[in-house]
Order: structure tokens, then C-alpha cells, then sequence
């Protein structure tokens, strides 16, 4: 049966939360862009400068209360069942909406700004249960495109809110009153979709929630410690705002001062930039098979050096022209197809860099930590837009460099940083070859592994073995991370070997060839299934000489002997013959393989308990799987 991230949106468990958070930021910017566009144009008795200092203030007093309550907001998400908070969030919202109307009624810019730092209050409660809330409501093989909907949503209510609040208040001469009833209106359509979102019980509800906010603060950092891959992948989606914070706040006068347009050539530029990331989005969980694949982050972040870069090249010669430029104008003007282009796979790549991250860290974070998990990276995440805010000013008024100069530069920092982070977590790196390797040479044809791997706790998978690649192959139709028992002579393969140690392969021998690495491989294993972890075995003890599945030995019984976990029999099929395979070819000395781009299946069947199981069991399973297709 097949299987769309789209159905999501046709059941209760998502989409109320779905057309919640999307209605929140679509909100969030119809105020924050209609209150930019009232003191940046229509606020009379104003100086330019002054001007600009409350369009900072603005920007500064909406990001502030990320700093102050987000480690508050991740403990009362723990703490209490998510969607009576998502309920009062909500509720929040509408009070907050008919104080920007009296805000806009008495034209008071300091009264709008204290609705602002509301407004991105209120976002910060929001934030730790929007994430945190995913692997409730979704299966684990339904979190790389739950989250791909989210960002895509996400951004997309971002760009249109931000069009439609600039629309209302510059195009309308009661702009304001307008303003006022679309944010009302709004934060009440998002409170009623609030009411159909389904109980998603507290994770923590015996947490104490600290109230010296400086103190929370810290000990919500503190929850990364330990957590090596959640750590890097919550740096991995701060530098992504980073990243995103340099190029959009110069969008604007890159598309007036560099390429001559007028507003509707920003308004293109936003709106390739969103609709790009909004496709990486939704395209990650097609090219993960359905699976948290973290190979997409290098991915993600060559595409944005490489396009980020290619945007500086593009860059046009002059930009002298007679009267600004319209959108329609700037697209027909020599090279800036290419410059839209960059703008637009920018933001692909972009997605298919963070959506990976953050289902990577709803997978692997502790779920009683994960809202302070968010938090966490909803502080680090303000704090590096901070830090990009001052790099640019810096760059661009102490150093004056041009905005394209600037654009080049966070492109090769980009590479640098992804470079840095993949080398202290190599399984980027290795899921990113491995991925590519299995796209190159296999179409794969997965049926039953959803629905029979347990969405939590220890197993065993059992599996017969036909060729050098069969575990990476399967970990990557497995929506759990597998530590596979490997031979050992395979394990130690030239750059084979890297890759097996990033994945945290476990090395064996036979009892004759080393009994000391066999025992020390035994250890790990249980060690692994005691932890909740899944293991891979090859109960055949070797790859098929001939494609025939050969007696399983009894060392899965002496796995379970000592750990009774449930064991998911799989089959590999119609791999024998392809490449990597041993046909026609001896380890270490491989010919050419006589399929490319082989179809190739894997197939799970029901679990079955560790006490029940033996090796002629499971074998036969297996042989009933795999059937006819070698």
C-alpha cells in the first residue's frame, strides 16, 4: 500500500495541528509586517533615522521573548497534556489580536510595540509543543514528512502573511482598521482549529517548572548534554536561521540597490526563496523512503554553498537603469532567470538541510526532554539571527563590503560550518554516501518494515545475506536506527570500515577465527537490545556463495537466551547478481556486476516473541519471504 505525507492532512491526528500552527505564523506576520509598513512609511513626523531605530526596536522586541521564556515554555510543555495548552495558546492569541486593534485605533506606536513582544511571547509558548507535539500525534516513519508539511506550512504562512499584512496597511487608506479585524479574525479561525487538535498527554508531569528564567535557561541548555547527535543537529538548525537571517534581511535592498526593482521584485524574491524551501520540504520524505535520513543534510547544505555561491557570480554587471523595475520587467532583464533560479534552489536545498534535523532530534531525543529540547534550540536558534544581525551590519557599514560579497560569504561559511559539524558526527557524512550509493544503483521496493519494526523498544531483525551492502541497504528502509552485527572481514574493508563505524556497526568473527572479538560482539548486543536499541543480525553467518539462503546458526538462540526481544524477519530479494553481490565476483576483488539500477526488494513479516523464536523458525520465515526472488 502506498503512502503520501498528503493524507496527513485528511486526519484528525494532524491536520487541526496543522492548519493551527500554519494559521499562528500566518498571523504572527500580517501584525508584525503591518506594523513595520505603518512606522517605515506611513508614520508622519518621523526622521529617517528614527524610523529605522523603531523598525529595529520592532524586530528586537519580537525576538526577545525567545530569550526570556523559552526554557519556561519547554518545561510547561513537558509538564501538562499539549493540546489544552495549544487551546490556551490560542486563546492568548485573540486577547492579543484586539489589543493590536486598539493599538492601530489610538495609533500608538509604543502600545503596538508592547503588543509585539506579546505577540512573539506568545509564539515562544507555542514553539517547544509545536515540534514536540509531532512524534505523539505521528508514527516514526511519518516524521520526516509530518515535519516537511510543518515547514513547508510554516514558511509559507510566513511569505503570505508578510504580503498580506504589508498589503493592508500600504494599498488601503483605513489600512489599519483592516489590519486589525484580519488579526482578530484570524487568531479565531486558529483558536477553532485548536479545539479539533487531540489530547497528547504530558511527557513530564511531575516536572517542577523553575521560575527564575535565567536559571531555567541554562538547565534547558544543559538537556543537549550528552546528546551528541540532538546537540549537532540543534546547531545544524541554529546556523540555519542563521544562515536564512542573512539572506532574507538583505533580500530587500539587494532587489532595490542591486538589481534596480522596485517592491514586486522583493515580493518575487521572498516568494521563490519560501517556495523553495516549501518543495525541499515536501520532497524530503520521497527521497528518504519514509525514513529520518540524515544524509539529506550534507545534501542540503552543498546545494546552498554551490547555489549561494552561484547567486554571487550571477550578480548583474550594471544596475543603473532608468525607472525600477517591475517583477515582470526584472524576469525578462539578461541573467536574472539565473539569479531567481539560485534564489529558488537556495531555499530547496535549504529544506532538505533542516527538515532531516528536526525529525532527527524527535527521534533520538529523550521524549520526557524533547519540548525542553525545542526550547533549547528555539534560544540557540534566536540567538544566532542575533548574531547574523550583527555580522551583517558590521560587513556591510564598518567593512562595506557589497550585499552579493555578503551573500558569498555566508556561502563558503556555510561549507566550513557543514564541514565542522559532519566531521564531529561522521553519520552525517556516511548516511549521505550511503544514500547516494543505494539511489545509484538500486530501485527498492519496501513492504512490511512500517508496519512490523516497533515504534520503540529492543528487537532483533533478521535478515538473509546476499551481498557487502545488505545492512546499509537496510537501515536505510528501517525508520529506526540499527546496529548491524558484521562480519568482520566485511566490517574492515577500505572505506567500507568508515562507513561501518558510523553507523555503529558491531564487528564479529567465528568462534575458530577470533572467540574473543565473537564474545566481546556478543556483549554489545545485549548491551544495544538493553538499551531499547534495534540489532541487525545475519543469521546465515556469511553472504550466499551460490543466492540460496543457507541454515541459520544457532547464535540468534544464544541472543535471545540471554535477552527475549521480539525478532522481525526480513528478506532481502533479486539482489543476487547485482552489484556487490558475490556473483561472479571474490571479496575484495569485485568484477563488473551484471545489473545496474537492479529492482530489489526487502520484506517484513510479523514480529515473533523472543521466546518462541528459534533458528529454524526464523529461517523459514525468511525462505517464505524471499520466495523465488533471489
Amino acid at each position: 500500500m502506498s503512502h503520501s505525507q498528503f493524507d496527513l492532512l485528511g486526519q484528525r491526528r494532524f491536520a487541526p495541528f496543522f492548519i493551527t500552527q500554519a494559521l499562528g505564523a500566518f498571523n504572527d506576520n500580517v501584525f508584525k509586517q503591518a506594523l513595520v509598513i505603518l512606522i517605515t512609511v506611513k508614520a508622519i513626523g518621523l526622521s529617517d533615522e528614527e524610523r529605522s531605530l523603531w523598525a529595529n526596536v520592532a524586530s528586537a522586541l519580537f525576538i526577545l521573548p525567545y530569550f526570556l521564556f523559552s526554557a519556561t515554555a519547554g518545561q510547561w510543555a513537558e509538564k501538562f497534556e499539549k493540546a489544552r495548552s495549544i487551546r490556551r495558546i490560542k486563546l492568548l492569541e485573540i486577547v492579543i489580536a484586539v489589543l493590536a486593534a486598539v493599538g492601530f485605533w489610538l495609533n500608538s506606536l509604543p502600545f503596538l510595540l508592547g503588543v509585539l513582544f506579546l505577540l512573539g511571547a506568545q509564539s515562544t509558548l507555542f514553539g517547544p509543543i509545536k515540534y514536540a507535539i509531532l512524534p505523539q500525534a505521528l508514527k516514526p516513519e511519518e516524521l520526516t514528512g509530518g515535519n516537511g508539511l510543518v515547514e513547508m506550512g510554516t514558511f509559507m504562512a510566513i511569505l503570505a502573511g508578510t504580503l498580506f499584512g504589508g498589503y493592508l496597511i500600504a494599498e488601503f487608506e483605513q489600512g489599519a482598521w483592516y489590519a486589525s479585524l484580519a488579526v482578530i479574525g484570524i487568531a479565531v479561525v486558529g483558536y477553532v482549529a485548536a479545539r479539533g487538535v487531540p489530547d497528547a498527554p504530558a511527557t513530564a508531569p511531575e516536572l517542577a517548572i523553575e521560575r527564575n528564567p535565567f536559571k531555567a535557561t541554562l538547565d534547558t541548555l544543559r538537556t543537549l548534554k550528552g546528546q551528541r547527535a540532538v546537540l549537532n543537529s540543534v546547531l545544524g538548525i541554529s546556523w540555519f536561521f542563521f544562515f536564512g537571517a542573512l539572506f532574507l534581511a538583505q533580500l530587500p535592498n539587494y532587489a532595490l540597490k542591486v538589481l534596480g526593482g522596485d517592491a514586486t521584485v522583493i515580493s518575487l524574491l521572498l516568494t521563490l526563496f519560501s517556495l523553495g524551501i516549501g518543495a525541499g520540504s515536501l520532497l524530503c520524505e520521497k527521497l528518504s523512503r519514509r525514513t529520518v535520513e540524515i544524509g539529506l543534510v550534507p545534501l542540503g547544505a552543498i546545494g546552498m554553498t554551490v547555489f549561494g555561491i552561484d547567486l554571487y557570480l550571477a550578480q548583474p554587471i550594471a544596475s543603473v537603469v532608468a525607472a525600477p523595475l517591475d517583477w515582470s520587467a526584472f524576469l525578462q532583464g539578461e541573467g536574472h532567470w539565473r539569479i531567481a533560479l539560485d534564489l529558488t534552489l537556495i531555499g530547496l536545498f535549504g529544506g532538505f538541510f533542516i527538515v532531516p534535523l528536526f525529525a532527527l532530534i524527535q527521534q533520538r531525543a529523550p521524549r520526557e526532554q524533547l519540548s525542553r529540547v525545542i526550547a533549547a534550540n528555539n534560544i540557540l536558534n534566536a540567538a544566532f539571527i542575533v548574531v547574523a544581525a550583527g555580522m551583517a551590519v558590521v560587513l556591510l557599514n564598518v567593512v562595506e563590503i557589497s550585499i552579493p560579497t555578503l551573500f558569498l560569504l555566508t556561502a563558503v561559511l556555510n561549507a566550513v560550518v557543514a564541514i565542522y559539524i559532519f566531521s564531529l558526527v561522521p553519520e552525517f557524512l556516511m548516511r549521505f554516501m550511503v544514500w547516494l550509493l543505494t539511489l545509484a544503483m538500486y530501485r527498492i521496493d519496501v513492504r512490511g518494515v512500517e508496519e512490523n519494526i516497533p515504534d520503540e523498544g529492543p528487537a532483533l531483525v533478521v535478515c538473509n545475506h546476499v551481498g557487502y551492502m545488505d545492512a546499509l541497504i537496510l537501515a536505510g528502509a528501517i525508520p529506526r536506527p540499527v546496529k548491524f552485527v558484521t562480519y568482520y572481514k566485511i566490517y574492515r574493508l577500505p572505506i567500507m570500515n568508515w562507513v561501518f563505524r558510523a553507523a555503529g556497526a558491531i564487528p564479529i568473527a567465528g568462534s575458530k577465527e577470533d572467540p574473543e572479538l565473537m564474545r566481546r560482539a556478543f556483549e554489545r548486543i545485549d548491551e544495544a537490545l538493553a538499551a531499547g536499541e534495534i540489532v541487525g543480525i545475519f543469521p546465515e553467518g556469511g553472504l550466499t556463495s551460490d543466492g540460496e539462503i543457507a541454515t541459520f546458526r544457532p547464535g540468534v538462540e544464544k541472543i535471545l537466551e540471554a535477552r527475549k526481544v521480539p525478532v522481525v524477519p526480513m528478506a532481502l530479494k533479486n539482489l543476487w547478481g547485482s552489484l556487490f553481490s558475490r556473483r561472479d565476483s571474490r571479496l575484495g576483488r569485485m568484477r563488473v556486476p551484471r545489473r545496474f539500477r537492479a529492482a530489489i526488494g526487502i520484506e517484513a513479516t510479523t514480529p515473533v516473541p523472543g521466546d518462541q523464536a528459534t533458528a529454524a523458525m526464523l529461517e523459514a520465515k525468511v525462505r517464505a519471504l524471499r520466495g523465488e526472488a533471489k
